[in-house]
């Protein structure tokens, strides 16, 4: 079976996942102070760093159009998309009409659409679930049920070094924002069951954070043995790299992935910032 995986620019994705899963990006779009960028490969995402670490605005987004997605479902394969949660963009209802539009007029063709209810790693961990799947020869109605079943026992974790982007675009008020800057708080924050982002806790202090972080997948996660743990960094690889010497120590890990974050990731996570989803 010949499957062709689509997913938006937050499935963030090394240059050996690249060229292993194939993987067509519908790149969202970026606002970042008076410039407006495409987030796909031409994006310089430190130069998006620097300038919007430098503007008192908001940055904003906006999510492909249908068209985008049904010029990415072209061909004879089999589709499957993976979206960022329906609860945080607009991308996945995009790709649900781009395939309600396509199958008007191509009504043998096989496209379904997945809600991560997630975002960056764990898009990528979804689309590697998918390749996996049809490596082994599974049919598209077994690979649609157990990647659903793959989202819905997924977890997705989240820490920041810098809380700005949390309240320039209002995600935290900003005096607690202040608040919590001049008391060193860092929150590790998570994905909800319906894909919106909690808090998981309040630290004080980075290094706390960092440690309580690891802590954090061990007492979350279950038969880690069995499962693949992503990790992805805004600009900051040797975080990363620690981040994932400290999870060898403390547990068993199928195998663990680390890849840097695109401009859609980086916008939110912001300089330092890494997600984790296993």
């Amino acid at each position: 079976m010949s499957v062709k995986i689509v997913a938006d620019s937050s499935c963030d994705l090394n240059e050996d996942l690249k060229k292993e899963l194939g993987i067509t990006i519908v790149p969202l779009t970026l606002y970042v102070g008076n410039g407006t960028y495409k987030d796909d490969e031409s994006l310089d995402v430190k130069a998006m760093l620097k300038e919007m670490a430098e503007c008192p605005n908001a940055s904003k987004t906006s999510c492909p159009s249908p068209n985008d997605f049904i010029n990415a479902y072209k061909g004879p394969d089999s589709i499957f998309a993976v979206t960022l949660s329906s609860a945080l963009s607009g991308t996945f209802e995009s790709a649900m009409l781009a395939r309600k539009m396509l199958l008007e007029s191509a009504e043998n063709k096989f496209v379904h659409v997945f809600d991560s209810l997630s975002a960056s790693i764990g898009e990528t961990l979804i689309s590697i679930k998918i390749f996996e799947l049809a490596k082994k020869s599974y049919d598209n109605f077994q690979i649609v049920e157990k990647v659903n079943e793959y989202i819905k026992n997924m977890k997705t974790f989240f820490l920041l070094e810098s809380l700005d982007n949390l309240m320039k675009n209002g995600r935290l008020g900003k005096v607690k924002g202040r608040i919590a800057s001049l008391l060193n708080i860092k929150p590790i924050m998570g994905g909800a069951e319906d894909g919106s982002i909690k808090l998981v806790e309040n630290v004080r202090g980075y290094r706390r954070a960092f440690m309580r972080f690891i802590e954090i997948v061990g007492e979350q996660g279950e038969k880690l043995e069995e499962k693949v743990i992503g990790i992805a960094h805004c600009n900051c690889l040797g975080r990363a790299e620690e981040f994932k010497s400290e999870l060898m120590k403390r547990y068993k890990f199928k195998d663990i992935i680390i890849v840097e974050t695109a401009g859609l990731s980086s916008l939110y996570a912001n300089q330092g910032g890494i997600i984790v989803a296993f």
